[in-house]
Parts: C-alpha cells; structure tokens; sequence
C-alpha cells in the first residue's frame, strides 16, 4: 500500500510512511489520539500522538521520541527517557544531567546517529508546518528542518538529576 500527498504545487507525492490505524488512547495525561504508522523503507512501526486540532497551521508544541525500551517502559533510573516522554505529554495534556549529545561524545559516538526521516514525514503527513519542539538536542531542530518542518521555537524539557543518571 502506498500513500500519496499533495506537495505545494497541489501535485501528488509519494510518502515513505503509511498511516495504518487511528484510535483514541486515554493516558494518565489525557486522552490522546494515537496513529499508527509504518516506514516503508524499513518496516519499523511508529506511533504519533495527537491532541486537538494540530493542522490549523499554528506551531505546534511537540516531542520527537526516540523509544528506549529501559526508560520508556521499565522506568530505569539510567536515562532520563520515560521521565521526559511523561513530562512531554503532562505539557501537550496542559496546553491542550549531561544532555544526550554530550552524552554521545562522551561515550565516543556522534552527536547524533538517530534518522529523523520518519518522524519528519509522519508530522508532515498529519499536516504540521510549524513546532514549538520539546528538546535538549539542537541535532534534532537541524535534522527536522531538512525536511521542511518549520521550528519556532526550542522548548527545553529538563528533568532533575537522580544518582544514576548524574553522569549519563
């Protein structure tokens, strides 16, 4: 199955991600709308949730997630991930340490090795053009704005340092 966008010309363009299934998915933040999407040059599965109306051409207050298995579901204290996701949809819900690249270099990777082609096109699938975008790496403002996402705004997402974590 493929899908196809309208570009600015009104022309059809091909996207790399399929959105499969849309449901409401009530949290402990609020209900969410949540659409389920698959890459189509990997495969992988992807989730994008929603709240209220985001394709009136606004900014749009978002949180690109990497998933981390650990911090997202088992709630490790060695990242910071889960708390972020939380606070990231407590944040959305409400309006409607080290940071990950030093971290990276530390460690003796890049900056940042992640691909935000996906997410990137999700977004514009769901017709965002603007974000106010909930993160500490200024690699994913660069790496969204290739894809013609526009960002207004950089809104920190700061978590306290726990023991575990203090030298991540």
């Amino acid at each position: 199955m493929l899908d196809f966008n309208k570009n600015e010309e009104g022309k059809d363009k091909m996207s790399d991600v399929v959105c499969e299934v849309i449901a409401q998915l009530p949290t402990k933040y609020g209900t969410f709308e949540a659409h389920g999407y698959v890459d189509q040059r990997s495969g992988e599965h992807h989730v994008a949730l929603v709240k209220g109306d985001i394709a009136d051409g606004e900014p749009v207050l978002c949180r690109v997630h990497s998933e981390c298995l650990t911090g997202d579901t088992f709630g490790s204290l060695r990242c910071d991930c889960g708390e972020q996701r939380s606070r990231a949809m407590r944040q959305i819900e409400k309006e409607q340490g080290m940071d990950t690249v030093e971290a990276n270099l530390a460690l003796g990777f890049k900056d940042d090795e992640r691909d935000y082609s996906a997410g990137a096109m999700i977004l514009q699938d769901l017709g965002i053009k603007k974000l106010r975008l909930m993160t500490n790496n200024p690699t994913k403002i660069d790496g969204l704005n290739e894809y013609g996402l526009e960002i207004v705004e950089r809104v920190p997402i700061q978590m306290p340092i726990n023991p575990f974590d203090k030298y991540y």
